[in-house]
């Protein structure tokens, strides 16, 4: 029997890297529909600045889903200025519970350049160990290369490139067209 339901969306692969006491955040920049290649340049990684502190923010899952979720996370970080725990820990808690907010598809990782963090709907704000972090659909290639690129002397931006690279070689759902934000603690 043929699946007649609307294809869903596919796409994205983030990673976020620290060392050397940077953070660089890394995405893909392909969206598909099913089979289909929608779109090859989106921007799935952004740089926010609440209160005059940047935080950088990469998502995976549904576009206005994650731009919701980008206007909620500036406003706790402008309530919780400098605490990037605390802000994503009260987004995760209404995300949880807020009927609303419950039906949003995606995930986020965030970082202040000190701290790095994965953010999802099921009320979890996880701090990755090896200082890798990743979500998508290629993320765990992305998190498997990034994790042995960290064997070596290679600073943060490119060991990303370089496991970016090797996630869009092996995910059909991920590109190598990067948006690359690095950001100091």
């Amino acid at each position: 029997m043929a699946d007649t339901a609307f294809p869903g969306w596919h796409g994205t692969t983030i990673l976020g890297v620290r060392r050397g006491g940077e953070v660089v955040v890394a995405g893909d920049g392909q969206v598909s529909l099913g089979q289909t290649v929608i779109k090859g340049t989106a921007r799935k990684v952004r740089r926010l600045a609440p209160g005059g502190r940047d935080v950088v923010v990469g998502f995976a899952g549904s576009t206005a889903d994650a731009f919701t979720l980008l206007e909620r996370l500036e406003k706790k970080l402008e309530a919780a200025p400098g605490q990037l725990t605390r802000a994503c820990v009260e987004l995760a808690k209404d995300w949880r519970t807020d009927k609303y907010l419950q039906k949003l598809e995606a995930m986020l990782i965030v970082t202040d350049g000190t701290t790095l963090l994965v953010v999802t709907g099921a009320g979890d704000v996880l701090e990755p160990e090896h200082d890798v972090a990743a979500i998508g659909s290629g993320g765990n290639f992305a998190l498997a290369a990034a994790r042995g690129l960290m064997e070596t002397d290679l600073p943060a931006e490119a060991i990303a490139r370089k496991a970016m690279a090797i996630a869009a070689d092996i995910c059909v759902y991920t590109n190598g067209n990067l948006t690359v934000e690095t950001i100091r603690g």
